[in-house]
């Protein structure tokens, strides 16, 4: 007789005892246990770790994407050399940065102690393109490598300056310092602000802009005899307008020698020479007639030569008129204004007019020993002040008139 067979569970029975089990699990251990019970109180790894999770999930957290902050922008034209080059990126640190001219140039920098910032140590060339790529890294320690481009100023948006007194010069008393712009300057005050001008005596001068492209700079008064004065200009990157940026930086020192102010006298056709406020030396002169008088008030010596050669076309006389001299040869000369006014030797048929009567073109007029003597003892930056003379001042920047300005306009 075959047992009796025994009647069998429903499956649906063991069905729901897993589900309780499971609940059960769930109730104790959380989520993470409902799902991998062996990770329960275990260290959890990132997913961001992974190559293969990107995406939020149950298991972990993400980590949070690098956040970058490049300047220049990206395919930016037209920047300031002078701007800074920096990155600065948040979420991460930053693990080495290149920046390349296209020539090949490398522009160093350094990042900061908490690595999340990073700077470039100089300024760049103009009209140049660069290259600049970055690698950062990430929380879980990816690393994501940007290349960016960005170009700057060009050549035709580039400002240069010629300065006066050339460094190391040693000039006079007089002498006011120049800067002549290749370009108009529109913002006087950021390029006033960006040269530090100091006197080893103490004084404290003032700008004047002579047109929009010409500034100098002169004390109320003469230069302190046997002073130094230091020009420190810091134009690189200085935007003069109309997108114009200068293109340098210079540091100038001048010697200023002893006090030489000499005095002119048309009526009484001499010339005065004093030394540190000492007179040394009247000599006998001729000076401008009535057609083409001396220009009243200072002047101040420029340039020296031995020999020179004058031309009348130069001041416009043309060989019919009766003041025309033609071409003509002439020793000791030191120019006095840009249009023509010299100090020099005479010209031999005036020989007998020096010390009586005015019959020059404007110069001083000397005898060759006079002419000689004021060559050796006066040179660039002295004054001579002309007085007694029916003619007007010369254009204040017909040479360096600026002592014939007052200080009240002139300090404006």
């Amino acid at each position: 007789m075959e047992p009796e067979a025994q009647p069998r569970r429903p499956r649906t029975a063991k069905k729901i005892l897993i589900v309780a089990v499971v609940c059960l699990l769930a109730a104790v251990g959380g989520v993470f246990a409902a799902v991998a019970p062996g990770l329960a109180g275990a260290v959890l790894e990132s997913e961001a770790g992974s190559a293969v999770r990107t995406s939020p999930g149950l298991a972990a957290p993400v980590v949070a994407p690098v956040k970058s902050d490049a300047a220049p922008a990206n395919g930016a034209k037209q920047v300031n050399p002078a701007a800074p080059v920096s990155l600065a990126v948040s979420n991460g640190t930053i693990e080495r940065v290149t920046l390349t001219s296209t020539s090949g140039e490398t522009v160093e920098g350094s990042i900061d102690a908490a690595g999340t910032g990073w700077t470039a140590a100089g300024p760049l060339k103009f009209n140049t393109d660069y290259s600049y790529t970055y690698v950062v890294k990430d929380g879980a320690g990816r690393e994501t490598s940007t290349t960016q481009s960005f170009s700057t100023v060009s050549s035709s948006h580039e400002a240069d300056a010629a300065i006066y007194p050339l460094d190391g010069m040693k000039v006079g008393v007089g002498q006011p310092l120049q800067i002549i712009f290749s370009e108009p300057v529109l913002n006087r005050d950021a390029v006033e602000k960006a040269i530090k001008i100091t006197s080893s005596a103490g004084q404290v001068g003032a700008f004047h802009w002579h047109s929009d492209k010409m500034v100098r700079y002169r004390a109320e008064g003469f230069w302190v005899a046997n002073s130094t004065i230091s020009m420190d200009m810091q134009l690189f990157g200085v935007d003069l307008g109309n997108g114009q940026i200068a293109n340098f930086n210079k540091k100038v020192n001048i010697a200023i020698g002893d006090k030489k102010v000499a005095v002119a006298d048309a009526a009484a056709h001499t010339f005065t020479l004093s030394i540190n406020d000492q007179p040394v030396r009247t000599l006998p002169v001729s000076m401008g007639d009535k057609r083409f008088p001396s220009a009243r008030g200072y002047g101040v010596l420029m340039e020296k030569k031995r020999y020179d050669h004058f031309r009348a076309s130069s001041i416009g006389l043309k060989p019919d008129d009766p003041a025309y001299y033609g071409d003509v040869d002439v020793e000791y000369t030191i120019r006095l204004t840009l249009s023509g006014a010299y100090i020099h030797q005479a010209l031999e048929s005036a020989y007998p007019f020096i010390g009586n009567t005015n019959v020059s073109h404007g110069c001083i007029g000397f005898a060759p020993d006079g002419a000689a003597w004021v060559f050796d003892n006066m040179g660039t930056g002295d004054v001579v002040h002309i007085v007694n003379t029916e003619g007007d001042y010369a254009a204040h920047d017909d040479g360096f008139g600026d002592w014939n300005i007052p200080w009240s306009e002139y300090d404006n």
